[in-house]
C-alpha cells in the first residue's frame, strides 16, 4: 500500500514537507507524490539500498562507550528535506553576516578590544571564557579571519521561521555526512535527479581547498595542504580522511610534521621532509602543540605556535577561534552585528537566560521544568537538560551545577522544533530535526546550499546528535522557477 499523506498529521509542529493532512507544501510536493508513488514494498526495498551504500561507500561514525568505541553505520533516512532557493538565499545572507562580525570580534579580542571599551559586552564574557588563548594575543591572521570553517545549527519554530541555536567554531564536523548524503539519495531516487532543480553540494571540497589556499604564507596555484587528524580512534576520523582524500591533500597525526629550525613546518615523506603551507587542523587548541598548551599532548607537534606566529604556516580554524564558541558569547552575537557590521540580524538568536546574571539565574531555577540549559562550552548534545523531558531529580542536580558554576550555564526556552516524515519501521512518522550548513571564510565566503539535517530519531526527542542516537537526512534546495 503506498503512502497516504491524510493519515500523516505533523500537529502540532511545522512540518517540512506537510502544511496539513494530505496538503505537502508546494515545493514538496514533487517529491510527496513520487513517495506516494511507490508501494511499501518499494520504500522498504529503497531503504535497503540505501543502507547497503552506507556500507558499501564505508561511511561511518565512532561512539565512545565506556572502555571502548564502537563504529557504526551512519544513520539516514531515505526521505529528504526541502527548502526553497528564496528562502534559503536570504539565510544563507545571514550566516555570511554572522561568522563576518564573528571574525571581526575574534581579532578585536586579540587585539585592541574595543568592544569591551566602548562596553558593548561585559568583560566576564571574556575574563571567564574556557576558550581564550593568551598566546595568540597580538596577532592577526590572514585576512583577519580566525574562524575560517563555521557550522552554524540553525532550527525552526512554530511558525516555520528559521532561529540560530549556535554557532560551531572550533572544528565542527558533519560536512562530510551532508556530502555523502546526496550520494547516497541520488543512488536511491536517482529518477528525482533527472528532471529536478536540486541545488548541488559536491563543490564543497573544491571550495575548501581554495579558502585553505587563500591562507597560504607562499602564495602559488598548489600549496602543500594537510589535514590533521588525532588518528583512528577520532569519532570524526571517517570525515578527516575523506576531506583530505575529496581535496587532494595529505592526512597527518602529529607525528608525521615537526618544526624546523627556520620555523617552518615540514612533513615527513619517503622523499625527505616536504614543507607543508596550510593545515587544517582537527585537533582542539590544548593538543595541538604541547611547547604552548598541554606539555603532554602526544596529538599536536612542538614548535606549530611558532611557525604560526611568524606567518610561516596557515592554521584553519586558527587557534584561539574558540573564544566567540562560548555559549554565553552566543547570547552577545546580535550586539556584536550591529557593533562591528552597522547592521541589524538577519537571523534570530533563540532566547537565552544567562545563569551569571543573578535575575535570569533566579528565573533559570524556577523556571527548570520548562527550559533547555546548556554548559557553555560542551558540544554533541552532552551534559545539557531538557527540562521537560527530565525528573525531578535530574532538575535539582542542575540546580546544583548552576548555583555552584553559574557562568558556565545558559537556558532558553523549549522550541516547538518543526519535524519532518521519517520511515520509521513500516510507518512514515514526524520526527525534529536541525540544520547544520557550513560557512566557509577567507579572502571570500561561501555557504553550502543547504547542509547536514540531523533527526531525532526517537519519537517525541528534541536531540538530534549522531553519538546520542540521532540519524540525519538529504538536505534538496529546491529552484523553484526552473
Amino acid at each position: 500500500m503506498a503512502i497516504d499523506w491524510k493519515q500523516y498529521d505533523p500537529k502540532p509542529f511545522f512540518d517540512e514537507l506537510i502544511a496539513k493532512p494530505g496538503k505537502p507544501r508546494k515545493p514538496a510536493k514533487p517529491l510527496t507524490d513520487y513517495l506516494s508513488s511507490l508501494d511499501d514494498a518499494e520504500i522498504q526495498s529503497r531503504k535497503a539500498a540505501a543502507d547497503s551504500a552506507i556500507l558499501e561507500m564505508g561511511i561511518s561514525f565512532t561512539v565512545y562507550t565506556e572502555g571502548e568505541n564502537i563504529d557504526r553505520a551512519w544513520p539516514f533516512d531515505i526521505i529528504p528535506r526541502v527548502i526553497t532557493k528564496a528562502e534559503w538565499e536570504r539565510v544563507s545572507e545571514g550566516l555570511e553576516q554572522r561568522l563576518t562580525a564573528l571574525n571581526m570580534f575574534i581579532n578585536d579580542i586579540y587585539n585592541k578590544q574595543q568592544i569591551f571599551k566602548d562596553k558593548i559586552i561585559p568583560r566576564y564574557v571574556l575574563k571567564q571564557s574556557k576558550n581564550f588563548r593568551e598566546q595568540c594575543v597580538g596577532i592577526t591572521p590572514p585576512h583577519g579571519v580566525w574562524a575560517h570553517i563555521c557550522g552554524t545549527d540553525l532550527v525552526r519554530d512554530g511558525k516555520g521561521d528559521f532561529y540560530v541555536l549556535e554557532d560551531n567554531l572550533r572544528v565542527p564536523s558533519g560536512v562530510s555526512y551532508m556530502l555523502e548524503n546526496r550520494q547516497v539519495t541520488k543512488r536511491v531516487f536517482p529518477e528525482l535527479f533527472e528532471n529536478s532543480s536540486i541545488l548541488p553540494v559536491d563543490e564543497y571540497p573544491t571550495q575548501l581547498f581554495d579558502m585553505l589556499a587563500s591562507i597560504s604564507p607562499r602564495p602559488q596555484d598548489y600549496p602543500e595542504i594537510a589535514v590533521l587528524t588525532p588518528g583512528i580512534y577520532n569519532s570524526a576520523y571517517f570525515e578527516h580522511s575523506f576531506l583530505a582524500q575529496r581535496m587532494g591533500a595529505e592526512l597527518v597525526e602529529g607525528a608525521d610534521l615537526v618544526v624546523g629550525d627556520d620555523d617552518c613546518v615540514y612533513m615527513r615523506t619517503i622523499d625527505g621532509l616536504e614543507r607543508v603551507d596550510v593545515i587544517y587542523r582537527r585537533i582542539d587548541d590544548e593538543f595541538i602543540d604541547p611547547e604552548v598548551f598541554n606539555p603532554d599532548s602526544m596529538l599536536g607537534v612542538p614548535g606549530l605556535m611558532r611557525a604560526w606566529r611568524k606567518g610561516n604556516v596557515g592554521l584553519a580554524n586558527a587557534p584561539g577561534a574558540g573564544v566567540a564558541d562560548d555559549k554565553v558569547m552566543y547570547a552577545f552575537v546580535p550586539e556584536v552585528i550591529r557593533y562591528y557590521l552597522d547592521e541589524e540580524p538577519i537571523l534570530p538568536n533563540v532566547p537565552t537566560y544567562l545563569c551569571v546574571d543573578d535575575k535570569d539565574r533566579e528565573y533559570v531555577l524556577d523556571h527548570l521544568d520548562e527550559l533547555v540549559v546548556k554548559p557553555a562550552n560542551e558540544s554533541g548534545g552532552y551534559g545539557m537538560l531538557v527540562g521537560p523531558h527530565a525528573t525531578k531529580k535530574q532538575r535539582a542536580e542542575f540546580a546544583q551545577l548552576i548555583q555552584k558554576d553559574p557562568r558556565n550555564y545558559i537556558a532558553q526556552p523549549t522550541l516547538d522544533l518543526s519535524v519532518a516524515p521519517t520511515l520509521c519501521g513500516d510507518d512514515i512518522e514526524p520526527r525534529h530535526l536541525d540544520l547544520r550548513p557550513f560557512i566557509l571564510q577567507g579572502v571570500r565566503t561561501d555557504v553550502t546550499a543547504g547542509g547536514l539535517t540531523r533527526v531525532a530519531m526517537r519519537k517525541g526527542s528534541l536531540v538530534v546528535n549522531s553519538s546520542q542516537g540521532g540519524g540525519s537526512k538529504d538536505t534538496w534546495i529546491v529552484d523553484e522557477e526552473n
